[in-house]
């Protein structure tokens, strides 16, 4: 399994992006982004803890994320928000339940593809390596996607975030 280190200041998002395009083809899993390399890039950032497989409250979560946006005109050098995922939470972001612990239940794909439409204003979306570890998750099975990358515990990032001035929302 190939994976890559990710560095996220915005500009060099966009100047990596071309890049990324051309080794997406020999990516297996999304880049493992260092916990060194959390850092706030806005006056206004938010961590959204997921750490639940509830779809409604999900769809609630990005209803959130949603008029989050749309307060500072989706402009992302303005806000930045940022999706922890761990635990049951992981599963909004596979391709497949198969081989999960979700194998029985269904998500419905316009789930992902709304989080896709809220990545363009800049929305970042960090999933827990050791939820993955602890499951035997495939991480090749994670939606190929920009603007998702893998850190080490998702539990750790969410205090880190917070400690460089994230704000903590969790629905629920």
């Amino acid at each position: 399994m190939i994976e890559r280190t990710l560095s996220t200041t915005r500009r060099g998002l966009i100047a990596g992006a071309a890049g990324s395009l051309v080794a997406a083809s020999a990516q297996a899993a999304p880049a493992v982004l260092p916990m060194a390399d959390l850092k706030k890039e806005a006056d206004v950032a938010c961590l959204y803890h997921c750490d639940y497989g509830d779809h409604a409250r999900f769809d609630q979560t990005l209803n959130n994320i949603s008029n989050h946006y749309s307060v500072y005109g989706a402009d992302p050098f303005a806000l930045q928000l940022v999706i922890v995922a761990h635990g049951p939470g992981v599963k909004f972001f596979l391709s497949s339940l198969e081989g999960s612990p979700w194998k029985a239940e269904t998500i419905d794909p316009k789930v992902f593809d709304r989080v896709s439409d809220l990545a363009k204003n800049g929305l970042k979306v960090h999933l827990c390596e050791i939820t993955f570890q602890r499951n035997n998750l495939d991480k090749g099975k994670v939606r190929d996607a920009p603007f998702v990358s893998f850190v080490p515990s998702g539990v750790a990032t969410v205090a880190v975030l917070q400690s460089k001035g994230f704000a903590y929302l969790k629905v629920g």
